[in-house]
């Protein structure tokens, strides 16, 4: 055999044997790894004068929008159903978590109080407190007057605790006492009232009633001397000496001790020392008599007090104390966890109605479609290669290793014949 026959038969043998194989890998192994390079690429169309080229762009970019409305479907169909955020939604909402964000946003806004140099909160509170005396708690009161038993319990309950048990110490006696003698009932006013009670009239009044109702040695003395003589110059002392007038009133309140007497009988004073019926007469009087100023006048006394006050000046005190207040920021706490109990009753009851008034709010399709279309198609492939890099060369493997058998199966058949 010839070097030239050799020759034929190894070539005869490489192109039988081993080229449909090689041939075959190689085929399989770039026709799937350009089929997933051609799902992204191109990113945009290829064009030839006006007619663009086919498969350009890429599948994936070419029905971008399409995709973007099927992965929403997707995810609102199957994972984010009504069902499935009201689960979510309370995993969020649970109790302990509200809690937090609560207390979170009252130290917040007591941070922001402390920071507020212009004192903005305290010209709100300002506005608050006008408005409430000036105009709603007035309404109120005049809604609230017209009813028959307004007030009455707590009126009654006044009256009983306070009132029916009120009696005056010592000094409050002796302070009375001393006002009254003082500044009521003075020398010079006691002197004055005797000037203006002893009229002609009444000094004639007094003078007969003393000669017809009297018997006795009080009738003799009656009609012999009579009181009226007494009586005038009584009026005439009182008139013509003033000053030596005062001074015998005044040792006459001595002598009698009327301020020692007049202490002691207020300190007796008391309700107490009334009869039943008198005390309930005068509960009764008192409640109406509250009750009938109430619905009379008590709306404008609000209001007229409510602008003798600098609502302002009051805010910024409120607001201070507030700031630097223990019991606060103690509290703060508990008010926290009875808001996140309030609305966890909330959402037990209406959570399904607020998921189902929240989803078409939130628009989470259109989120998801926007995004989608937002995200450019190399960005796309990047994402797409990071998830399932190794499954996509396992399929370019996989075209490569398909590629050897069919060429083996054909070196096979070429073999047989």
């Amino acid at each position: 055999m010839t070097l030239l026959d050799i020759s034929s038969i190894d070539l005869s043998l490489i192109s039988t044997i081993i080229i449909p194989p090689i041939a075959g890998s190689i085929i399989g192994y770039f026709t799937n790894d350009i089929a997933i390079n051609m799902l992204f690429r191109p990113y945009k169309a290829i064009y030839i004068g006006k007619r663009r080229l086919p498969f350009t762009p890429g599948l994936i970019p070419r029905n971008q929008e399409r995709l973007a409305q099927k992965v929403s479907d997707t995810i609102m169909g199957s994972l984010l159903t009504p069902n499935e955020l009201q689960k979510l939604a309370k995993r969020l909402l649970k109790t302990e978590r509200v809690k937090g964000a609560i207390l979170w946003l009252l130290n917040l806004a007591i941070k922001q109080v402390k920071l507020d140099k212009q004192q903005k909160t305290a010209k709100i509170l300002s506005g608050i407190l006008e408005d409430l005396f000036s105009e709603s708690l007035p309404r109120l009161l005049r809604t609230l007057a017209r009813r028959q038993d307004f007030l009455e319990s707590q009126i009654n309950q006044i009256f009983d605790q306070i009132l029916l048990d009120f009696k005056l110490n010592n000094a409050q006696a002796r302070q009375f006492a001393d006002w009254l003698l003082e500044g009521v009932l003075p020398p010079d006013t006691i002197r004055q009232t005797l000037v203006d009670f002893l009229t002609e009239r009444n000094i004639q009044v007094i003078d007969e009633g003393i000669r017809e109702k009297t018997s006795g040695t009080y009738w003799v003395v009656a009609n012999l001397f009579g009181v009226r003589n007494t009586l005038l110059r009584l009026r005439s002392f009182c008139l013509e000496d003033k000053e030596m007038a005062n001074t015998r009133l005044k040792e006459l309140l001595l002598s009698l001790e009327v301020r020692s007497r007049l202490r002691e009988w207020l300190q007796s004073l008391a309700l107490q020392n009334l009869p039943v019926s008198t005390v309930r007469q005068l509960r009764k009087t008192t409640r109406e008599t509250v009750q009938l100023y109430i619905q009379q006048s008590g709306a404008k006394f609000v209001q007229d007090f409510g602008k003798t006050v600098d609502w302002e000046k009051l805010s910024v005190l409120i607001i201070n104390r507030l700031q630097d207040s223990s019991a606060i920021t103690s509290s703060l706490e508990t008010i926290s966890e009875e808001l996140a109990l309030i609305l966890e009753r909330y959402l037990e009851e209406d959570l399904e109605k607020i998921v189902a008034q929240a989803i078409p709010i939130l628009s989470i399709d259109q989120v998801i479609i926007d995004r989608v279309n937002a995200t450019t198609p190399q960005n796309l492939e990047m994402a797409v290669q990071g998830i399932v890099k190794s499954e996509l060369q396992a399929i370019v493997n996989l075209g490569g290793i398909l590629g050897f058998l069919v060429g083996t199966f054909q070196t096979v058949l070429l073999l047989l014949r």
